[in-house]
């Protein structure tokens, strides 16, 4: 496609598309003028309204924090794509076919043509489970669903499925139509590295063997980087080791596909059907991939963003079931965080839809800490909150299948505002009349006092706790002005936290536990019984010492501490110099949120040779700027850099890509 027809598509989508209705799948808007339409910005937080659309003019601009744009410009930020998939996304939106698209780089086109491939075996994998459900094998699970009180209908709408007891079938139904490669990437299947070096011939299969006629690309890229490119088509480099045969990462369990708030399925949970000890976790979930990131995903969003604009509030939940039963039960604007603690990204997702929410978390001990921190969250976004605390024993789940649907319906009905919930908690957990426990329910309610972004409201907030708990409100003020004279530098701390990636964190714990293995810890093993032992620390030292992939790193000093200890002292936490790694460690070793597994280890692994290679390209880029540059040096860096965007190119970031340079 040339690129005037490509630039005569996209002005032709751009005139077909309603701005206001492709923002409003994102925003609340109202009408706020002959052609204007206003809501939150969805790009910065805000209370009252500062973005606006121009229904005339097809453009949005925010007045709070500047930014502006077309649909497409639009549907970009809140989605993080890619131009050309913007493009794409508005398309399939108006039900418009697609040409095909052109990319301003090799790479950009390989990483979105990846992505499309990903989805598609996903779809192909849900078929393939469902199908596996309806046969004798699934009967088992059948019994399963049928005992959780979910029929024919919830089933199908869920798109719930069986993996069946086999390590190949899944594998093989797949092989047909997709690269080994690629399954690797898609967080479906499990292997073993083997020890045997090999290369992968340039004769041998792509990555992708085929794309439907609308998803084809068409690269086009600086003249010259093309011309090197095209001397050398991109193959796999030599790797140091080769993967062994792969096969089924989810076996013997019921199957709930997690998808985009678009529909489109991009992971899965797998609740295990075995009792054996070998089975693994009860709940199995995907790891992150090209498609997939837990933190950004809102389980059953894509069939409730409807019902919570109607009904202007959402229910959230925590598992998955607790979602599907409480969906079935007619309340459809319920959601769950999933396959992990409610997040940031989270609850900004959320906001697109409404700002206000009914949390509703398990009532036992560790339902209620899960609640506390997932309401700290909320409180930072300025949502409306309201708990929902059902009996003792009962999560939303069991309550609907022992109570029924009206019941649960009254329980909403009678949510708590989040800050009576906080407060009758802190009371029942200081019961005490005395000034001892009256200061200990104070100091339980501070931290979250101090996330509401408003004045005026810690102010109100402060007076409703004072009235409560029988306290002087004038000296509950005091702490608060106290506390806040600290905030800024937790703030401080938290920021030098956050910058630490979580392929950093993975293997930071991939190190310590070396040490517990020294003090007499068990040691992970792999999924089959015949696998050897699994050394996470093993695998992350040789990553990171054989290429050095943590200089640079936020990281870097306690990464050096935990890989220069040998086996000298089984006290992990004496490993650090500083009194900043040893609180980074104990606060990465106290938040174990995941297990450490071979592919776990080796895709922390994958993402620093990711940062490596993308730090050394933007450092040629900066060196090309250079004035006056000598035309050779010119050249070697031009060099460089299609070598370290060749390298990027390579999906499973081999050992020698990191050593492009």
């Amino acid at each position: 496609m040339t690129s005037t027809s490509s630039d005569n598509f996209k002005e032709t989508l751009k005139q077909q598309a309603d701005i206001v209705r492709i923002v409003g799948d994102y925003v609340k808007l109202k009408k706020a003028g002959a052609q204007n339409f206003s809501g939150l910005c969805p790009f910065h937080a805000e209370k009252t309204p500062s973005f606006s659309v121009h229904a005339t003019r097809q453009f949005y601009h925010c007045f709070g924090c500047g930014e502006s744009g077309d649909v497409f410009t639009f549907i970009q930020k809140v989605e993080n794509i890619t131009f050309p998939e913007a493009v794409r996304l508005v398309a399939q939106k108006l039900g418009v076919p697609m040409p095909k698209v052109s990319f301003s780089s090799p790479a950009e086109a390989r990483d979105a043509q990846v992505r499309m491939a990903l989805l598609d075996v996903h779809v192909r994998a849900t078929a393939f489970f469902q199908d596996c459900l309806r046969r004798p094998e699934g009967a088992n699970a059948r019994e399963y669903l049928k005992g959780r009180g979910l029929d024919d209908e919830m089933i199908a709408r869920f798109r719930i499925g069986y993996a069946p007891d086999s390590g190949f079938l899944l594998r093989d139904a797949l092989r047909r139509e997709f690269d080994e490669e690629l399954l690797r990437e898609s967080g479906l299947f499990s292997w073993k590295e083997s020890s045997q070096p090999s290369a992968r011939s340039s004769e041998g299969k792509q990555v992708l063997r085929s794309a439907q006629d609308d998803n084809a690309v068409e690269i086009s890229a600086a003249n010259d980087e093309q011309r090197i490119a095209n001397s050398e088509s991109p193959q796999l480099v030599a790797r140091s080791s080769q993967p062994a045969a792969i096969y089924s990462k989810f076996r013997n369990r019921v199957m709930f596909p997690i998808c985009n708030d678009q529909g489109k399925v991009i992971a899965f949970t797998g609740r295990t059907l075995s009792t054996d000890e070998k089975a693994g976790p009860k709940y199995l979930n995907s790891p992150e991939t090209p498609i997939y990131s837990k933190s950004r995903v809102l389980f059953n969003l894509d069939n409730a963003k409807e019902a919570i604009r109607k009904l202007e509030y959402a229910i959230l939940v925590e598992g998955q079931m607790d979602c599907i039963s409480v969906y079935a039960a007619g309340f459809h604007n319920v959601i769950a965080s999933s396959g992990t603690a409610f997040t940031e990204l989270q609850a900004k997702l959320l906001g697109r839809f409404s700002k206000n929410v009914v949390v509703n978390f398990d009532p036992d001990t560790a339902g209620a800490r899960a609640t506390e921190r997932t309401l700290g969250l909320l409180v930072e976004e300025e949502f409306n909150i309201r708990v929902l605390t059902l009996e003792t024993g009962f999560d939303p789940d069991l309550f609907i299948r022992r109570k029924g649907k009206d019941a649960y319906g009254a329980a909403l009905k009678n949510s708590q505002k989040y800050f009576d919930y906080l407060i009758d908690r802190a009371r029942a957990m200081f019961p005490a009349r005395n000034s001892e426990s009256k200061v200990k329910a104070v100091n339980h309610l501070l931290p979250h006092i101090q996330r509401v972004p408003s004045r005026i409201v810690r102010d109100e907030l402060a007076l409703e706790i004072s009235q409560k708990l029988g306290i002087d409100s004038a000296v509950l003020r005091q702490e608060l002005k106290h506390a806040a004279t600290t905030r800024s530098a937790t703030q401080v701390k938290a920021t030098a936290e956050a910058q630490i990636t979580g392929a950093e964190r993975v293997l930071i714990r991939a190190l310590a536990s070396a040490t517990e293995m020294q003090a007499g810890g068990a040691r992970s093993s792999a999924r089959e019984g015949t696998d050897e032992e699994f050394d996470p620390a093993r695998q992350a030292q040789y990553a990171l010492q054989s290429e050095q992939l943590y200089e640079g790193l936020a990281s870097q000093s306690l990464l050096e501490a935990l890989l220069g200890a040998g086996t000298e002292t089984a006290d992990v936490m004496a490993l650090p110099k500083t009194e900043e790694d040893r609180r980074l460690l104990a606060s990465i070793l106290m938040h174990e949120e995941e297990a450490l597994t071979p592919e776990t280890v080796e895709g922390a692994v994958r993402a620093l040779r990711r940062i490596y290679l993308r730090r050394r390209l933007e450092e040629v880029q900066l060196g090309l700027q250079r004035p006056g540059l000598p035309l050779e040096e010119r050249q070697a860096l031009l060099q460089e850099k299609v070598r370290f965007k060749r390298a990027l190119m390579d999906p499973g970031l081999g050992e020698a890509a990191s050593r492009a340079s």
